[in-house]
């Protein structure tokens, strides 16, 4: 067996353990594992700041259109990330999207559509690449932001629009959970803003990577949380756009 089929072998495996359809009473991550971080001094709890902003990260037509190769079915991540867009914008809370598509030779992707060359789907032209599913489509006021690379902060003016707007925390949604997802989760804290992941609103193709990807980002990035935990919270957010401490 060679060693991507190994990789491949492990990582349905580890699917199967991660997969929340298995027992909703035993531990996700496991119980080891789970004590095991804890006592190392991994996963504390953060919470919200003062002001959140939703990101909505690649949720184009074409993520979420299995003929391509990098989409995959997302309808239940589209309603839940639609519930985090009418409970943000009801609080005035601001809302940015991202998306990504290329050249037709690939030339503005880098080594990045090198190392994934199904990125060259994602073509400049093609209004799959720009356009969003009804139920979660930009609203007057929302912003977008084409980027190029996984993180949604690299290479863009998002840092300088969150700062502008006084923002100190970000509820991240969309997908993948292990590309774009877990690269914005670290640019996030990399760059000091608190992170919550509902875990309802990110998607990736395969479970495997999509549940490691949720562990990692819950032990050392941000707080993986319920999405109904999540818009509580954000249905807290008063007319001027704060999160009162009490709802932290």
């Amino acid at each position: 067996m060679s060693s991507k089929d190994e990789l491949g072998r492990r990582v349905e495996e580890l699917g199967a353990v991660l997969h929340p359809e298995r027992d909703p009473n035993e531990s996700r991550w496991g119980a080891k594992t789970e004590e095991f971080y804890a006592a190392c001094g991994f996963g504390t709890r953060i919470g919200f700041g003062r002001s959140p902003a939703l990101l909505v990260i690649d949720m184009t037509l074409a993520f979420c259109d299995p003929s391509y190769k990098v989409g995959s079915d997302l309808t239940p991540t589209i309603e839940a990330i639609a519930s985090l867009l009418e409970v943000s914008r009801a609080a005035g809370i601001p809302v940015y999207y991202t998306t990504i598509a290329y050249r037709a030779d690939g030339s503005d992707g880098g080594v990045f559509v090198e190392k994934i060359p199904s990125l060259r789907e994602l073509l400049l032209d093609d209004p799959a690449t720009s356009e969003f599913d009804p139920r979660i489509a930009p609203a007057d006021g929302d912003t977008v932001i084409a980027k190029k690379y996984p993180s949604a902060f690299f290479g863009t003016s998002l840092a300088s629009m969150l700062v502008a707007r006084g923002v100190d925390t970000l509820v991240l949604s969309g997908c993948s959970t292990s590309g774009c997802i877990r690269a914005t989760a670290i640019d996030a804290v990399s760059n000091g803003y608190r992170l919550i992941v509902p875990e309802e609103a990110v998607a990736d193709r395969v479970p495997g990577p999509h549940y490691a990807n949720l562990f990692d980002i819950d032990a050392k990035y941000g707080d993986v949380l319920p999405l109904a935990e999540v818009l509580e919270s954000l249905g807290a957010v008063t007319e001027s756009g704060r999160l009162p401490e009490a709802a932290r």
